[in-house]
């Protein structure tokens, strides 16, 4: 798998981030962080944010572990980095398809 591939989470590529955050020594305080890394950008299907961007409204937020620091930023990644607004890939209803219960499908 290549660095990119292991870099993306959840549709959230963290880039050079994602060696960043392995490295840091946690506990580590939201301030601190976006101090030293705050203008590292976050990639995602609809555009790129900054780390400062993305836990800017987390002041005051300690994160414990690397997994706390990673899912407070897929929590509070802007609607934007959502793909296709209520796109599904599960396939339509029968009744969105136009099929009865008393019809058959081939």
């Amino acid at each position: 798998m290549s660095d990119e591939q292991d870099s993306r989470e959840q549709g959230i590529d963290f880039g050079e981030l994602d060696e960043r955050l392995s490295e840091l020594d946690y506990p580590v305080d939201n301030d601190g962080l976006l101090d030293e890394h705050g203008d590292a950008e976050i990639s995602h299907p609809n555009g790129t944010e900054t780390l400062s961007d993305v836990l800017d409204e987390a002041e005051g937020q300690t994160y414990e572990t690397e997994e706390e620091l990673r899912e407070m930023v897929f929590n509070m990644v802007g609607e934007e980095a959502v793909g296709r607004e209520g796109y599904s890939d599960r396939g339509g209803s029968a009744e969105s398809e136009g099929i009865q219960d008393d019809q058959e499908s081939f």
